[in-house]
């Protein structure tokens, strides 16, 4: 199938168009014309080389989301006309355990990922959602409710998956007394999901300008960070603390945020490691935990969900001249909340 994207053909390279061929319609594939592609920060690491050697030419993107344009001979999932969405990982191994229980994400012969990488015979390159158009296994692509905005719906495939998955593994309720690390693409979905799962929702910024939009999206209180200090009169108030953020900060601080049997989740990852103070785990019975993104079934329930609530990201919709710009201002944190590519600029 031809296909237009826009690629980085060397590290730190400005995109630019790039014309190639994606591979056959399989009979259990599913092509989608695309509609809107998310930029997530991951794209800004892998384009860079900011992740250890990558594959070029390359072309990022995996909050995809579109319209079935044809489906293969045994496709049972989708029917031509239908809204898709695509995320993180395109395959896995499927017999793993991890695979079997619909967490492909933690496929213990490791995901395949959307793009920067090798499909599963090893010599297809991967390429990303920054395009035209798509090819995928239906078992790994979803549906999307008609009645959310495509553009919103983007960056839900990975910002919204990625807060999504800890909040129900962890038990987001009414009364739950959670706090949401950093408003930023995934701070602020954090907030949105949270609340609508009834949870009492604290927002911990060190942005004081955030706080009308962090009101606004759902929460009951937000805390002023840029005065470290001001964490103390916090200390035993959350059940449940997500931190979004990937900047270097004591993480100590946090968790002696934490109430009695309390969990903070690190999905934002920090430039170095962590430094633990054992004590502030063992005083209180706490934890620290970490998560990754979600599998298919739960992408699904989230999307539902999402439907169900009229919950999508506040995006910036974009054209394809303007990636690079945006980039960089992804980097300086100067965007609200999540660019999204029209690909019809592509």
């Amino acid at each position: 199938m031809k296909s237009r994207a826009l690629a980085a053909m060397s590290p730190s390279a400005s995109l630019t168009r790039l014309d190639f061929e994606r591979r056959d319609l399989g009979p259990h594939d599913v092509s989608l014309e695309i509609s809107f592609t998310g930029i997530c920060h991951s794209d800004i690491h892998q384009v860079r080389q900011e992740w250890g050697p990558a594959i070029f030419p390359m072309v990022p993107g995996h909050e995809i989301v579109g319209t079935v344009s044809a489906v293969g001979s045994k496709v049972t999932k989708f029917t031509i006309g239908d809204l898709i969405g695509v995320g993180v990982f395109i395959d896995s191994c499927r017999t793993c355990s991890s695979c079997v229980a619909g967490l492909q994400q933690y496929c213990e012969n490791g995901m395949t990922g959307t793009y920067n990488t090798l499909e599963r015979d090893g010599k297809t390159v991967a390429y990303g959602g920054y395009s035209n158009n798509f090819i995928i296994n239906q078992d790994y692509a979803v549906h999307i409710p008609a009645n959310l905005s495509l553009a919103g719906v983007a960056p839900l495939l990975c910002a919204g998956i990625t807060v999504y998955s800890p909040l129900k593994k962890w038990g987001a309720k009414p009364g739950m007394r959670t706090a949401v690390m950093g408003l930023g693409g995934l701070g602020h979905m954090g907030v949105k999901f949270a609340h609508a799962m009834g949870a009492e929702v604290t927002v911990l910024s060190h942005s004081p300008t955030k706080e009308a939009d962090a009101l606004e999206m759902g929460a009951d209180h937000f805390v002023c960070t840029k005065d470290i200090a001001v964490l103390k009169e916090h200390q035993k108030s959350f059940d449940l603390i997500l931190n979004t953020v990937s900047a270097d900060l004591d993480i100590n601080l946090y968790l002696d945020l934490l109430a009695l049997d309390g969990t903070l989740v690190v999905i934002g990852l920090p430039g170095n490691p962590y430094e633990v103070n054992i004590g502030a785990l063992l005083n209180g019975r706490r934890r620290i935990a970490g998560s990754m993104i979600g599998g298919i079934p739960e992408l699904q329930e989230m999307l539902d969900f999402c439907g169900q609530h009229q919950i999508v990201s506040d995006v910036e919709v974009i054209s394809a001249d303007y990636v690079d710009t945006a980039y960089d201002r992804t980097v300086a944190s100067d965007v609200k909340y999540r660019f999204v590519i029209d690909a019809s600029t592509i």
